[in-house]
């Protein structure tokens, strides 16, 4: 068997599971942003004699404690897990990327000061900071992502500064300084175009992370739902219902995990095309 033939059925495979998640990606995105087309029915439509029905025909993920359709409850719910992931990457990007954008323009004290409270927050595993930072501030979505945007600034910060650092003395910006460009025209023009692929690949791979952790965040209590929870609200609620009705958690924690393996691998993929060093292999 030749090389080739060995190589061809693993591409095939690559091949399918890279359209399964983009085509689940798709799916819940659609879920998102059109709820109302997507459910087949109201989440907040509660019936008490059909409390607890288990996945059929009528009810495709069964009914909860309260008698609402469990499928439609999960795709209204993935509205505000999509928020809270996307928002709180935005927030954590952008904060992280100033930061290390400061500190690799100005160096000095200014790089010490802020890498060493850099390092000081990375020393704290991320869900715990998040955890600590929602537990102080109170329950709300506002709060979950904030919450989990912070945990997340360090990352960027580091990965913006190391990128700036390593790209300082290559020929095009020590050309560029030559022929006479200001330091500022030099960070912003040359430095800065170049630095930011990383940050935004590692932002859409944040993604998942930032919707499994405030969904877990959720999960514990800490979000504020007054109408139509977000999946780790919805898996809490189920979870005293587990031995009776195990579709009520099960369904929105494959809806979680349906979502974060789709962005991971659809991540790794556009990493092997955009990464200069290219794939791993």
């Amino acid at each position: 068997m030749t090389s080739a033939e060995v190589i061809a059925p693993k591409k095939n495979l690559e091949r399918l599971l890279l359209a399964l998640s983009g085509g689940v990606l798709l799916f819940l995105i659609a879920c998102s942003i059109a709820p109302q087309w997507m459910a087949t029915a109201s989440p907040t439509d509660m019936r008490m004699d059909r409390v607890l029905l288990p996945p059929g025909g009528d009810h495709w993920f069964g009914t909860d404690n309260l008698g609402r359709d469990v499928y439609s409850v999960v795709v209204h719910g993935s509205r505000y897990s999509l928020l809270i992931g996307v928002a709180s990457v935005v927030l954590g990007c952008f904060a992280g990327t100033l930061l290390g954008l400061l500190a690799g323009y100005f160096g000095g004290i200014w790089d010490a000061i802020i890498m060493r409270v850099v390092d000081t927050l990375m020393t704290i595993p991320g869900i715990l900071l998040a955890l600590a930072i929602a537990a102080s501030l109170g329950p709300g979505m506002r709060n979950i992502v904030l919450a989990v945007a912070i945990s997340s600034v360090p990352g960027y910060a580091r990965i913006m500064r190391g990128g700036l650092l390593s790209l300082q003395n290559r020929p095009f910006a020590l050309a560029a300084r030559s022929l006479g460009a200001s330091r500022p025209r030099v960070f912003l023009l040359h430095l800065l175009p170049h630095s930011l692929p990383p940050v935004l690949l590692m932002a859409a791979l944040g993604i998942g992370s930032a919707i499994l952790a405030g969904s877990g965040l959720s999960f514990l209590g800490l979000g504020e739902w007054k109408e139509v929870p977000d999946w780790g609200a919805i898996l809490s609620q189920g979870r005293s219902y587990l031995t009776v009705a195990w579709w009520i958690s099960t369904f929105p924690g494959i809806a979680i995990t349906l979502f974060v393996l789709s962005i991971n691998l659809i991540g790794d993929r556009l990493r092997d095309v955009f990464d200069p060093a290219g794939p791993l292999e």
